[in-house]
């Protein structure tokens, strides 16, 4: 059986689609002069992850009744999310 060819279409790219070259990228670039590593990259060119939040949760184990646990979970998605709320509710902040 002859073997399938595969194809691999590669499309084109408008340069107009492409993203504008600042300062910035150019100054975290690496410089190499011939073969020579002059300046290594600073950091990267995008920012991973979510941004840093200004007062961010803190992960804990907490021991509830089981009745608690199971009323919330029937809510649906986002049930941790309530019981926060509603914790935050009772100290009233």
């Amino acid at each position: 059986m002859p073997a399938k060819e595969q194809s691999i279409a590669t499309g084109w790219t408008d340069p107009d689609d492409a993203p504008e070259w600042t300062d910035d990228v150019f100054e975290r670039a690496a410089v190499h002069q011939g073969d020579k590593l002059i300046q290594p990259a600073q950091g990267t060119l995008t920012r991973r992850g979510r941004p840093k939040l200004e007062s961010p949760k803190r992960q804990v184990t907490l021991r509830l009744d089981q009745e608690v646990v199971d009323g919330f979970r029937e809510t649906g998605p986002g049930w941790q999310g309530r019981i926060n709320e509603a914790l935050r509710k009772a100290l009233r902040v």
